[in-house]
């Protein structure tokens, strides 16, 4: 699997009726099989704040790529996608339940999270050959 691009962004109001803005939006776009897909992981934006209970990380951003800020927001999708190959065949995943959202980073590589990034920023795409790579291995 090629990533090209892993990119999240806080969603806006659109009306002055509808709730975006209590949502961001992290996508991740790669290429298998000779085709292009994008995952869009859509959650709650409160779960930002859990950063430090839910990852190694701090706050935001998580690390540096070049000279790209990465935020949690940018990596949620890949670590989504990552965690749980089977989304490899879907569009969109809601997520809306905070122990549903702190699943999906148990158990990541997170510091293999920096070389995707880093890939995608020099060579504009990063070779996954195994997401039993980014998982941690029992020893």
């Amino acid at each position: 699997m090629l990533i090209k691009q892993c990119v999240g962004y806080e969603l806006e109001k659109e009306k002055s009726n509808t709730s975006e803005d209590f949502f961001n939006r992290s996508e991740v776009t790669f290429v298998e099989d000779g085709k292009e897909k994008t995952l869009h992981v859509l959650y709650v934006r409160y779960f930002d704040e859990l950063i430090g209970s839910i990852t190694p990380f701090a706050a935001d951003p998580v690390f540096k790529a070049e000279s790209r800020d990465i935020c949690l927001r940018d990596l949620v999708a890949v670590a989504a996608l990552l965690k749980n190959p089977g989304y490899r065949h879907r569009k969109r995943v809601y997520i809306n339940v905070q122990s549903e959202f702190a699943d999906i980073f148990k158990g990541l590589e997170f510091n293999k999270f920096h070389e995707i990034f880093e890939g995608i920023e020099q060579r504009g795409a990063f070779e996954v050959r195994s997401p039993l790579d980014y998982i941690v291995q029992p020893v």
